[in-house]
């Protein structure tokens, strides 16, 4: 069996985004390897509660750095660059750690895996002895800028300076670059990380989505997609600008004549629940719309399960667990072509149009619900389609193409 040495700094099994795909990545390989996982810690009880219930639990050996509670409260402030410094300063200690488990344990590989942000790829590069994985890698996707027209000046203007350091870090930024060339194996999260590495670094990398599903029997949809009933659309996520709930609504606004709710889940903060509440108004179709809130993700899957489109406005993101959720439940998806989930769907599962602006989006996004609620039977034959089409994401599946990047990076390095 393959022993690996994984630094992943977020990792829970009681959580979602970041830490819960830190978590499922390790549970699906620990399947077909030896783990040696470094983490920060924040869910050690937790994580030591679910590996004793696990048959594969002699399989997973954590070990813990913690940071001071200041530090965890900046990484859950999405945005605060302060972050950046002290994750540096734990990957350093990662570093130290790692050395001295090379020490005790016969390791394979080392696999950096989270979190998938290009920015900060640790350390463990440096290390010559073993080959070294990196990946899924994120986060090198520019912010389409069309997109800002419903950003205060000062937010557009920061999200334009990001984008210009972007193009800089992903290109010159030293610890990236050699963290890139040193790699025996890159994984890219999205197309646009698949594309930075072969147009800027001239290196291939295996195009794997960070996060995968789990796959559960067909859920039914005889009676879901009968005719004459009213169009369910449901949309998903945190009200701020990379979500574009605004062209949600605007969509909504194009579908007056048709028999169609549009079912919102998530929230903000006080201005941005304001603002996208207000705009429904103006647009007059607020009675067209519900607003759930935040609420627990069971209610989240019993809503997908009612449903009949899952409609996903986002313009900037990695791949999105709440897109495979929906084909769990055999949602079909009506999105944007481009991130991650751009490279999920395709038209045996849903729609997407191209980016362009937001207006044009919009009207773009409700010729095509008409067309789908137009023809129920092609809506009940692409939810048929998502059980087919959602395997090659299972957690399973995903392990096994990783098992397999591990044999090939041990065969060269042996040469």
């Amino acid at each position: 069996m393959i022993s690996v040495l994984v630094n992943a700094y977020a990792c829970s099994p009681h959580w979602g985004s970041e830490p819960g795909m830190g978590w499922n990545w390790i549970l699906a390989l620990s399947k077909y390897c030896q783990l040696y996982v470094i983490t920060e810690g924040e869910w050690r009880d937790k994580i030591e509660e679910a590996i004793a219930h696990l048959p594969q639990k002699d399989s997973i050996h954590f070990f813990y750095l913690p940071v001071e509670p200041k530090v965890r409260e900046i990484c859950w402030n999405q945005g605060d660059w302060r972050f950046y410094y002290y994750y540096r300063k734990w990957q350093k200690r990662a570093l130290e750690l790692a050395r001295s488990i090379l020490d005790k344990y016969p390791i394979d590989v080392i696999h950096q895996l989270n979190m998938i942000g290009f920015r900060e790829p640790g350390y463990l590069w440096s290390i010559k002895e073993r080959p070294f994985v990196w990946g899924p890698i994120g986060g090198m996707n520019l912010f389409p800028e069309h997109y800002l027209s419903h950003v205060d000046w000062k937010h557009a203007l920061k999200i334009r300076l990001k984008n210009i350091l972007n193009k800089w870090q992903m290109r010159y930024y030293s610890r990236v670059r050699h963290a890139i060339l040193r790699s025996d194996a890159l994984i890219a999260a999205t197309p646009e990380s698949w594309n930075v590495f072969r147009d800027y670094y001239q290196k291939e990398s295996f195009l794997i989505s960070e996060t995968g599903c789990t796959i559960h029997p067909m859920t039914g949809n005889e009676e879901r997609y009968a005719s004459g009933k009213r169009l369910e659309l449901l949309w998903v996520g945190r009200f701020f600008y990379a979500k574009q709930l605004n062209i949600a609504l605007e969509t909504m606004a194009h579908l007056k004549d048709l028999d169609v709710h549009l079912h919102i889940v998530g929230d903000g903060n006080t201005r941005e629940t304001s603002y996208y509440r207000e705009l429904a108004t103006s647009l007059s179709i607020a009675d067209k719309c519900t607003w759930y809130g935040k609420i627990p993700h069971q209610e989240v899957f019993n809503l997908m399960r009612k449903a009949h489109l899952f409609f996903f406005t986002s313009v900037s993101e990695a791949t999105s667990t709440v897109v495979l959720e929906a084909l769990q439940c055999d949602l079909p998806v009506v999105c944007f072509d481009t991130c991650g989930f751009g490279a999920v769907i395709n038209n045996q599962v849903g729609r997407k149009i191209p980016l362009s602006n937001p207006s044009s989006s919009a009207q773009e996004f409700a010729s095509v619900i008409r067309e789908l609620s137009n023809n129920r039977a092609l809506l009940r034959e692409l939810s048929t389609n998502c059980a087919a089409e959602i395997q090659p994401y299972s957690w399973d599946h995903k392990a096994k193409q990783v098992v397999s990047i591990y044999k090939q990076v041990m065969k060269r390095y042996d040469k």
